[in-house]
């Protein structure tokens, strides 16, 4: 069971999921990996489970989880099939940034149906000329008579195949011919004239979780569309939103670290070498108390920066810290996992073998690590958040 800090009612809650997860994830894994086909039955319990509702408010259908609560979901369901948390993970934020910053109406719209999956959220922000720097984008929305029209190119959208709704990152005019740019984000619905799908992406790994390219002609949207319906807010938005997307993305890569940590140490149990069992060797004993040690430092982590964003406090440092090192050490202990198993670990009967090509892509998603570390360095040259997480003398 995950360390987060839960109420009585949140922990039933996520022992239900785990219920879930052991019963009918687990044993069937392997096969639904082996088969490639998109898991439709998972997925709907997972919507009866209410999952797909757990960043919507009570009042609008959902769960209403706290942060760390979210985070401790995120882990149980990335420790049984990571698949699974990659579902609800961009979702997730698309409800959260309407659940924060949409207008009643907005949220009257779209939080019912996100909370029971009716809806399939997604967001759209990348684009083929700009990954990393959102800021460099050039998708717009054009104003006209009654609303705008949107004209933009989005990569590698998560969950885009089957996503109902885009949140997406469009540059705005800029005001009173200004240099600075402006961005809205804007809820730009699948059926909308001019959206389509282009290119299916074929991964490393995650392959049951499409990543598409989206394309956007002129898309005409209503004033009533923009994300909490003033202009030029939508890039602060989005920063702020993102913090929620690594604190789940470090809890599904502690998720995955912990899994296979388990896969490690069962098989170092049963594997026999030199007359016994090979967790009696001492190279394979030190190995296994780095993965342990590894995988305890970053839920750690993990929940303490879901501790800060929900207390209100300064979160953009400690939760790139969070994505950055639960990643880090997600990927050297799905390493270390195949290292234990031997030729074992290359051999896609097991499970590490799939993990460790998982665990790759929680450097590069919600920011790779890199721009993470940017992210840190940037804020250490302030004291606020410096001082918030005692790093000042």
């Amino acid at each position: 069971m995950t360390s987060y800090d839960l109420s009585e009612d949140e922990q039933l809650l996520i022992e239900a999921v785990s219920r879930f997860i052991e019963d009918r994830v687990r044993p069937n894994v392997t096969e639904l990996e082996r088969q490639g086909a998109y898991p439709d039955a998972l997925v709907a319990d997972m919507k009866a489970l209410g999952l797909f509702g757990m960043a919507v408010p009570e009042a609008y259908g959902g769960l209403g989880l706290r942060v760390s609560a979210v985070a401790g979901m995120m882990e149980v369901l990335a420790r049984g099939w990571t698949t699974l948390a990659a579902y609800v993970n961009s979702h997730s934020t698309v409800a959260y940034a309407i659940a924060t910053y949409g207008t009643e109406e907005q949220k009257a719209r779209y939080l019912p149906g996100l909370a029971s999956g009716q809806h399939r959220g997604s967001l759209c922000l990348s684009e083929p000329s700009a990954g990393s720097d959102l800021q460099a984008i050039q998708g717009a929305a054009v104003p006209q008579a009654n609303g705008y029209a949107l004209t933009a190119s989005k990569t590698y959208v998560t969950n885009g195949g089957r996503a109902t709704l885009f949140l997406t990152l469009a540059r705005l005019p800029q005001a009173g011919g200004g240099a600075r740019p402006r961005f809205g984000l804007f809820l730009v619905e699948r059926s909308r004239p001019g959206v389509s799908q282009t290119t299916i992406f074929h991964k490393t790994a995650f392959g049951l979780v499409d990543t598409v390219q989206i394309e956007m002609d002129a898309v005409p949207l209503a004033a009533t569309d923009l994300l909490g319906g003033g202009e030029g807010r939508g890039f602060a938005q989005l920063m702020e939103t993102l913090e929620i997307g690594r604190i789940a993305i470090a809890a599904s890569a502690v998720g995955l670290a912990a899994n296979a940590l388990s896969e490690a140490k069962r098989y170092a149990a049963e594997r026999l070498a030199f007359g016994v069992p090979i967790d009696q060797h001492q190279a394979i004993q030190l190995k296994l108390a780095n993965m342990a040690t590894r995988l305890v430092t970053a839920r750690l982590v993990t929940r303490e920066a879901a501790r800060i964003k929900e207390s209100g406090g300064r979160c953009d440092m400690i939760s790139a810290m969070a994505k950055m090192h639960a990643s880090d050490e997600a990927l050297a202990i799905a390493h270390e996992a195949v290292v234990v198993h031997g030729g074992a670990g290359y051999i896609q009967d097991y499970a590490v073998e799939r993990l460790n090509r998982e665990a790759l892509l929680y450097t590069i998603g919600e920011g790779t690590n890199d721009i993470n570390r940017l992210v840190i360095a940037r804020r250490m040259q302030g004291d606020e958040e410096m001082a918030y997480l005692g790093l000042l003398p």
